[in-house]
């Protein structure tokens, strides 16, 4: 973009801004005979995910390309969407339309690892460097499949850490069994979790694939041999939860459920896998019950409901129904950091994007070139709309 800037006599007025040294954000804006307003194109960021080369049928780190297939990690989640939207930009800057919006573009420095805080779009939001954006429909470019994403979800990610009694195997009624423990508590915190968020009147409209969830994904326990009790067991998993339902709100609702849990943990009907398999106990060693511990690992990421009655939403889909003939939005319960946030701040959010959901963060990434060209397709239909 550096021939298209305007310190090089260009039309483009680039911001580069680092939080963190070496991740530097771009804001890209593009004005020739401004009016009012903004179409913002956001959420595309420049980091990715790992690849192991020796798992890719092709080197996960250089560009191929085969046929309408450009295979690369990247290509599709997002950097495939990087490098459509700065072609945008110079189309834009070098056959200089008159445009009675402003046209904006910001690539984030950080979206595929949240265990590195304050470099990406929070900052660029926390500092004020998106507000003007408020003027206008904001486009996130990173879900995939060519068609509007409607809705994704909150999501919260988990560990129950489940203490019992270490003893022999042999002697069971003297120890209390985390394993079991854990199987029990867990499908105890379920069944209380889908009688609190059983599936939403508007998922069907927003036409969500699964409603909310809860599960476990991950299991670990405390080293021993076969024949011991084992003393701690801890289950990993996520919360998915629809945008029509407070995230803040479940959190709370499940610390509640381990909270009652660990004042009566009979309620786990001990006893339940036989005769021997009790989570209270009182032995001639003392008295010993299991405890529960719910620990959140990171802070939840808020789902978002996209404004089916904006001007932005009916220009994308009329755009994609232009452009490729039919429009099929739809919803997933996958979550995007941010954009529900920045929607209760006052941000006309709409989520779209062009690679393939069947590779992201998988071997073999790629995007279609012609998925890339009708995303081009699209954005300048939206741009036309808005100037009229």
């Amino acid at each position: 973009l550096k021939p298209y800037t305007k310190e090089d006599g260009g039309l483009l007025k680039v911001d580069h801004i680092t939080y963190v040294e070496g991740r530097g954000n771009l804001i890209i804006e593009y004005e020739n005979g401004y009016e009012k307003g903004t179409v913002t194109f956001i959420g595309s960021h420049l980091d990715v995910v790992p690849a192991n080369p020796e798992t890719w049928e092709r080197d996960p780190f250089k560009l191929t390309i085969e046929g309408d297939k450009m295979y690369g990690r990247g290509t599709t989640d997002c950097l495939g969407h990087v490098a459509m939207v700065t072609e945008l930009f110079i189309q834009l800057a070098e056959k200089k339309p008159k445009l009675k919006r402003k046209v904006v573009a910001v690539f984030i420095a950080c979206e595929e690892n949240s265990s590195i805080p304050d470099v990406g779009v929070e900052m660029l939001l926390k500092n004020g460097k998106l507000d003007h954006l408020k003027g206008g429909p904001m486009y996130w470019v990173d879900s995939a499949d060519g068609h509007p994403c409607l809705g994704t979800a909150s999501a919260a990610m988990w560990t129950l850490k489940c203490k019992g009694r270490l003893f022999h195997s042999g002697l069971p009624h003297k120890g209390v069994n985390s394993l079991e423990l854990a199987m029990d508590a867990v499908t105890h915190i379920q069944k209380r979790f889908y009688q609190d968020f059983p599936p939403h009147a508007s998922e069907s409209e927003y036409l969500f694939a699964s409603p909310s969830t809860m599960k476990p994904t991950l299991v670990k326990g405390a080293e021993g041999s076969v024949n011991q009790i084992p003393p701690w067991t801890e289950v990993q998993g996520d919360i998915r939860l629809t945008p029509f339902y407070d995230i803040a709100e479940c959190v709370k609702k499940v610390e509640g459920y381990i909270t009652e849990l660990n004042k009566d943990i009979s309620v786990l009907v001990s006893g339940s896998r036989g005769p021997c398999s009790k989570y209270d106990i009182n032995i001639e060693e003392g008295h010993f019950k299991g405890e529960l511990e719910m620990i959140w690992d990171q802070e939840a990421t808020q789902g978002i409901a996209c404004k089916l009655d904006s001007d932005g939403h009916t220009a994308l889909r009329e755009a994609t129904l232009s452009v490729l003939g039919e429009c099929k939005p739809y919803s997933i319960t996958g979550s995007l950091p941010l954009v529900g946030d920045m929607q209760a701040a006052g941000f006309d959010i709409q989520v779209c994007g062009y690679g393939h959901s069947s590779v992201y963060h998988g071997d073999n990434e790629y995007c279609s070139l012609s998925n890339m060209k009708n995303a081009l397709k699209i954005f300048t239909h939206i741009l036309n709309k808005f100037n009229k």
